[in-house]
């Protein structure tokens, strides 16, 4: 099997894709963040589930950002570092609310629940330490990168523009759950992933239309030769 450069950013394509009908689906039935939940085998699915979208809407967004290198420029590679970074920390995250905060559940409750509740936007009661600046930094690069990154994508018209512009206004629209109830948390979520489904099909789309034919004199060459 030969490893080309199209099949990579095709790969990448639906990685996009299924990262964000992943991000879709983990938002449907989702249970109330208190430290209850955690406790749940449910918990731990859903975590895990995210991480491995966080992971493939990295590898996503590379191939998006490498198919437009040249024309997306300064704007665009901001836009995918820091947006790129809100993943990796997301990333990390869900890492520790699979692996970590189920077995401090029992042992630690308050702490679990105030992470918990920093998790959903909410001000925990304590001090949660680190973490606390994981969650910042990693709501900050969701926001400002998705808003840099989609203007940028918008700007190029490689891709799909509806999907470049919905990433823009999903990301600015975040903003607003400072002061919408939390039942608004998981809808919020949904415009994000069909902006990075429609990235992703629109990416595979561009590399199977692409795909380069052989000059028809070299082809007639090959046939002379064949005879």
């Amino acid at each position: 099997m030969t490893v080309t450069t199209t099949s990579l950013t095709r790969a990448a394509g639906i990685s996009a894709a299924i990262a964000g009908a992943i991000f879709i689906g983990v938002q449907i039935g989702h249970p109330p963040m208190h430290v209850a939940s955690v406790e749940t085998t449910e918990w731990v699915v859903r975590s895990t589930a995210k991480a491995v979208m966080a992971a493939l809407a990295l590898v996503g967004l590379t191939g998006i950002y490498l198919r437009q290198v040249r024309q997306i420029g300064v704007l665009g590679l901001v836009g995918y570092l820091v947006f790129g970074a809100g993943y990796l920390l997301m990333f990390g995250v869900e890492i520790v609310a699979a692996a970590v905060l189920p077995h401090l559940a029992t042992t630690m409750p308050g702490y679990v629940d105030d992470v918990v509740v920093a998790a959903a936007g909410g001000t925990p009661t304590h001090d949660i330490g680190g973490i606390q600046m994981v969650l910042d930094a990693g709501g900050l690069g969701f926001i400002a990168g998705g808003l840099v990154l989609g203007i940028a994508l918008f700007r190029t018209g490689i891709l799909w523009r509806w999907a470049s512009a919905l990433l823009a206004l999903a990301a600015v629209g975040t903003l607003a759950l400072a002061v919408l109830p939390e039942s608004f948390n998981r809808p919020m979520a949904v415009p994000t992933g069909i902006a990075l489904m429609g990235l992703g099909v629109s990416l595979w789309r561009d590399q199977r239309t692409s795909v380069p034919q052989p000059a028809p004199s070299a082809v007639a060459t090959e046939r002379v030769a064949a005879r």
